[in-house]
């Protein structure tokens, strides 16, 4: 191991022992990694300060600077509570504070409330968990300057994580997340302001549940389907988080009547002990709704991550079995619904707009060329998505956006993900699609016949740690480099886009990216439609390469001879990139 990296960790873990704000089982904790001849734990935890990016934070619970504990939550609050008052020095000033089911979710909850109140912020506090999109939409309800969520959304249970927003319900943006950030890291832990004042704090709950259910009715598209299709067998999970009361009352407020519950995963617990992690994208996670789905015959199984941001859906194929709707293909189903339904209704206007991520299928953008609706592209994050809101707002009209790691906004109430109007709204679509004697996989057909067969699939390259982040860091650097593809699969690259540089080459000729900032992606697009992305993850130790195969399907008969000739495909791309 560096001797000197060691050297530094221990002396950060000093300071630790040598201040009187750290409590006695927090110090016990850190002289046990110091006594210890294995220094690894000491150095993953003490290697650095847990970045406070523009989402805010996320990591591994415990002691250290590099964990999501008291202090290190303590600390960012303060920084932003620093800020909220440097642009807003007068009049009166409010935020809200929400939890999902995490572990040491309240408690965190509550110190970033006593913080705020110490302030001097006026702090709306849920009086439990809440999903992450409820939270977006009070800050907007109520009127706040901020706000902020401890989750870790679809992470571990060894993680926590802290949402920033803004007054416009989204994720940070510039100008403020710079400011933040500058704040934040300029904060001491003797700067923290621990004690709260009680009389700044207002607890929230019910009131606000039943205006969002209100506002999630206005994603509904043509309730005269759900009228007709009432009795749609739905089967739903809350993976042990918070949608577990919400959904099941939104889908009965917009005319469902045959909702089941999976019993084991409405409890709340963050250790989710029936999977191994609760991500909607790991098909393990959807075991128990699939089990039950099949006992009871259900049209659909459908779940929500823990903090209700994300959703899942399992519909099944024309053999009758369980097949799982990847991120890409969910988005794909939304943009179709819309477009076609509001077409059929006489509700699709010119100045209607749709955003995708620039990592999400480019089926949706044959969609929107096709029906002559605008479509933005913007970089991975709902923030993105919500500033395309913002800049439009009172000019264009956003009707859907969505990004492939299964998170969609059918509506524009709230300015993040929201997984109880996407899951409403996937439902109604269901119920159109079984008023035509369809399935949802049936739709899938449709719009690969009608716009192209698309295969995506995911590489998710793990490294853990100092040494991990190090080794991603130069990946990224060799493959703006030496290990730059000319081609992938025997399809040579003809546009290759670089949104660090703000640049995009094509045939060979150099032009400017057209984007709001850069960001550390690069994309490789093939002459035979294939398309690459790679970019590190912003909230977990892995860099992620997003692939896209495309191909004419002209009979559903094809379906699964294009499936296995893209996935061999996909195979080459790997092994060329050596991943």
């Amino acid at each position: 191991m560096d001797n000197e990296l060691i050297k530094y960790c221990e002396g950060e873990a000093q300071k630790w022992l040598a201040s009187d704000v750290y409590d006695a089982e927090t110090k016990a904790e850190v002289k046990g990694m110091l006594d210890n001849e294995d220094k690894t734990d000491l150095i993953d935890a003490f290697y650095q300060t847990l970045e406070f990016g523009t989402g805010g934070l996320r990591g591994i619970m415990g002691v250290g600077n590099n964990r999501m504990n008291k202090y290190v939550v303590g600390m960012a609050t303060q920084g932003f509570a620093n800020y909220i008052n440097k642009v807003c020095p007068e009049g009166r000033k409010s935020v809200v504070v929400g939890h999902d089911c995490r572990n040491n979710g309240r408690m965190f909850a509550e110190t970033v409330a006593n913080i705020f109140s110490a302030n001097g912020l006026q702090v709306y506090l849920f009086e439990g968990l809440r999903p992450t999109p409820e939270i977006s939409f009070a800050i907007r309800q109520l009127g706040c300057i901020a706000g902020v969520n401890v989750t870790a959304s679809h992470n571990p249970k060894e993680y926590n994580g802290y949402k920033a927003y803004w007054s416009d319900g989204a994720q940070v943006l510039a100008p403020h997340d710079k400011g933040i950030i500058d704040e934040v890291n300029s904060v001491s832990i003797d700067d923290v302001k621990f004690e709260g004042n009680p009389d700044l704090i207002k607890i929230i709950g019910g009131e606000m549940d039943f205006d969002y259910m209100c506002a999630v009715k206005e994603a509904m598209v043509d309730q005269d389907v759900i009228l007709r299709q009432k009795d749609l067998n739905i089967v739903y999970s809350a993976m042990h988080g918070t949608g577990r009361v919400i959904v099941p009352l939104c889908l009965r407020s917009w005319g469902f009547r045959n909702i089941n519950v999976v019993p084991e995963q409405m409890v709340i617990d963050g250790n989710f002990p029936t999977v191994v992690s609760p991500n909607p994208e790991n098909a393990e996670a959807m075991t128990l709704g699939m089990k039950l789905g099949t006992k009871l015959n259900a049209d659909l199984v459908i779940a929500s991550d823990p903090d209700a941001d994300r959703l899942a859906i399992v519909c099944r194929d024309k053999k009758g079995e369980w097949v799982i709707i990847n991120g890409n293909q969910t988005c794909m189903m939304f943009v179709y619904y819309i477009i076609k339904n509001k077409i059929a209704l006489g509700r699709l206007k010119d100045n209607d707009f749709l955003v995708k991520t620039i990592v999400t299928t480019e089926v949706i953008a044959e969609m929107a060329k096709k029906n002559n609706v605008e479509l933005r592209d913007c970089y991975t994050g709902f923030k993105w998505i919500a500033r395309e809101i913002a800049i439009s707002e009172g000019k264009q009209k956003y009707i859907g956006g969505g990004e492939e790691s299964f998170g969609f906004l059918p509506y524009d109430k709230v300015r993040d993900k929201d997984a109880p109007a996407s899951i409403c709204l996937i439902c109604e679509i269901a119920a159109w699609a079984k008023d035509q004697g369809k399935t949802l996989y049936d739709l899938l057909m449709d719009i690969y016949l009608e716009y192209g067969f698309s295969y995506e699939h995911t590489v998710n390259v793990v490294r853990p740690g100092k040494t991990g982040a190090d080794e991603i860091k130069q990946m990224m650097t060799d493959f703006r480099g030496s290990k730059a593809p000319v081609s992938l699969a025997g399809s040579p690259v003809v546009v290759a886009k670089d949104y660090q540089n703000l640049t995009v080459r094509t045939h060979g000729k150099e032009e400017k990216l057209d984007m709001p900032a850069t960001s550390n992606v690069l994309q490789w697009f093939c002459e035979d439609g294939t398309k690459v992305s790679v970019r590190p993850s912003g909230t977990e130790p892995k860099i992620k390469f997003y692939m896209e195969i495309k191909d004419t399907m002209t009979d559903v008969a094809q379906y699964d001879a294009l499936v296995e000739k893209a996935k061999q495909k996909v195979e080459r791309i790997v092994k060329e990139l050596g991943l």
